[in-house]
């Protein structure tokens, strides 16, 4: 089962759940969760279940609990930003410090590098074919709550109340998201994703490569978090990734200087080759 999930606290959640309920078919199942309506769909020959929060998705660390057969949960979202620039994202949520919104302290969520790909690839396309020209599709790194024990992604959409309401940019989100749940499927021993490592919280660089096909991303740390990784949140990461994780790619020059020493040491230490891109 995959596990679809909307906010009632977030306008752009509301948003994207319009579209999706409007162009696909989902059922109501006569069910509630947090007393909200639930749905469910055959997707692919994927059974689909569509919940809604009536807190924040960064407080919904009590999901694996009440939905223990889940093998993917994706939750629709908005994304904020100070910049208010509009965006269409992707990114696993966890934490390699605090919890400071939601989640647990140095605990991330497993990525499903493979399904966030898709995701990604789908924003694109989806951008290109209802003319959001004004829109940035990115990758974000690893951020926020919940933190969770299956596989974990957030489809986004950003970065301001103006973008929230704008329901043909939920429709490109709302796609995207279907699409990365249609497709998903349990990696087989040939799928392989890359830990990437440094740049900023939108990582141009690596979601060119994954557009391109030249790699697919794993969990993403960003330059202001290096400093806070050590050997054991490099295996966290390596570990909590669905696909298996041979190697990092390192920003080398998007990672502080005085943070290059001891990332090294700390993969060497966790035995993960790298390279420098």
């Amino acid at each position: 089962m995959i596990l679809l999930v909307a906010s009632n606290k977030d306008p752009a959640s509301l948003s994207i759940k319009e579209q999706i309920l409007k162009n696909y078919i989902f059922n109501q199942t006569g069910g509630e969760y947090e007393g909200n309506p639930t749905y469910t769909a055959d997707v692919n020959e994927k059974q689909v279940t569509f919940i809604t929060l009536s807190k924040e998705s960064v407080q919904a660390q009590d999901l694996p609990g009440k939905f223990p057969d889940a093998k993917l949960v994706v939750f629709i979202s908005r994304h904020s930003s100070q910049s208010a620039k509009p965006t269409l994202t992707v990114h696993t949520p966890g934490n390699f410090a605090d919890a400071e919104l939601g989640g647990l302290p140095r605990c991330v969520s497993v990525c499903p590098a493979l399904a966030m790909q898709t995701a990604l690839k789908a924003l694109v396309h989806y951008q290109e074919q209802f003319g959001l020209r004004n829109y940035e599709v990115s990758y974000e790194v690893t951020h926020h709550g919940p933190s969770l024990s299956i596989p974990t992604m957030f489809v986004e959409l950003g970065s301001s109340p103006e973008q929230w309401g704008d329901l043909v940019a939920a429709e490109a989100v709302a796609h995207s998201a279907m699409t990365a749940i249609a497709n998903f499927e349990a990696p087989n021993a040939s799928c392989s994703a890359a830990l990437g490592i440094g740049g900023t919280h939108y990582n141009q660089q690596f979601t060119l490569m994954a557009l391109m096909g030249a790699a697919t991303f794993g969990h993403m740390i960003p330059k202001y978090a290096v400093s806070q990784i050590d050997a054991e949140m490099v295996k966290q990461c390596v570990e909590r990734t669905l696909e298996k994780v041979p190697y990092a790619l390192l920003d080398w020059k998007g990672i502080k200087s005085e943070d290059k020493l001891g990332l090294i040491a700390a993969l060497e230490s966790a035995g993960l080759p790298y390279k420098k891109i």
